[in-house]
């Protein structure tokens, strides 16, 4: 495992490429079911699967995308559901047979680095199903890429807890310290000028990622509804994983009440939120 910065952007996308991507045990387990039950199974059951799984999700849309040129279609693949579909489910099952975990990659790292992992891709699950919701409300025109958009929006933090765990952990360090330091800064300063959006950009292209999905991910286009939309949904799963302590909510409320055209009490409700006073969280 790489325990020291790369110079460029390019070396980056150079080191995670080269890498084979573990995914979560729990995928391997009901893939594994979903294997089994090969004749009755559907695309979109195992859709269902794929879009819990931040790397999961990014190794079916990357494995697809050449796919689609050789096929000469007009349009890319920019849902889990059409890639299925488009590739076949038995193919599927023959391509992906064989993954590892990322809990047998992390096995030799510090345990700090598994959980830390483990946070990224529960913040991402709950992003995806925030932007779920609020796609549905908006009447969005596709709300799997949204959701999509919103389960990968992080990815390259997680590529970093498996492959570079210690530069990962010290990032952390430092926001520990700093509880107000943005990530994007905490990585330049360990990273040597490079965050790991930086490097995600340039590694959606290199991975031949849908020209639409880099848009929803990229929070300079924020000011479309869909991108706010996964946005305000990412904010929202970072900032409370922090707990209700944190500054930024009250604007991630109010912000997200504007997107949805709602008052922020029925935004609450909607949410599933309790008082502060009475252990507020958010309801599963």
């Amino acid at each position: 495992m790489l325990d020291h910065p790369l110079p460029e952007i390019s070396s980056w996308v150079n080191y995670f490429s080269e890498q084979e991507l573990p995914v979560l045990r729990h995928t391997c387990r009901q893939l594994q079911v979903a294997r089994d039950n090969m004749e009755t199974v559907t695309s979109k059951d195992i859709a269902r699967i794929v879009l819990q799984d931040p790397l999961m999700a990014v190794r079916v849309l990357s494995y697809i995308q050449p796919l689609t040129r050789n096929k000469r279609l007009h349009h890319d693949v920019t849902t889990v559901a059409g890639a299925i579909m488009m590739l076949g489910i038995k193919p599927f099952f023959t391509r992906f047979e064989h993954l590892a975990s990322i809990e047998d990659k992390l096995r030799d790292a510090p345990p700090q680095a598994l959980l830390g992992a483990l946070r990224v891709i529960h913040r991402a699950q709950q992003a995806s199903r925030y932007a779920y919701d609020w796609a549905v409300w908006r009447l969005d025109m596709n709300v799997e890429e949204v959701v999509l958009a919103a389960l990968l929006h992080d990815l390259t933090e997680t590529l970093f807890y498996c492959f570079a765990p210690q530069l990962a952990l010290s990032v952390r360090a430092l926001q520990q310290k700093n509880p107000q330091l943005r990530s994007d800064v905490a990585q330049r300063q360990i990273l040597h000028g490079i965050s790991a959006r930086d490097i995600q950009s340039a590694l959606c292209k290199a991975w031949h990622l849908p020209e639409l999905l880099l848009k929803l991910i990229d929070d300079d286009h924020a000011d479309h509804p869909r991108v706010k939309n996964v946005v305000l949904a990412v904010n929202l799963a970072r900032h409370l994983a922090h707990g209700w302590q944190d500054t930024a909510l009250p604007d991630d409320l109010k912000a997200i009440a504007q997107l949805l055209n709602l008052s922020e009490a029925a935004l609450g409700q909607r949410l599933g939120l309790a008082p502060p006073e009475s252990g507020a969280s958010l309801a599963k």
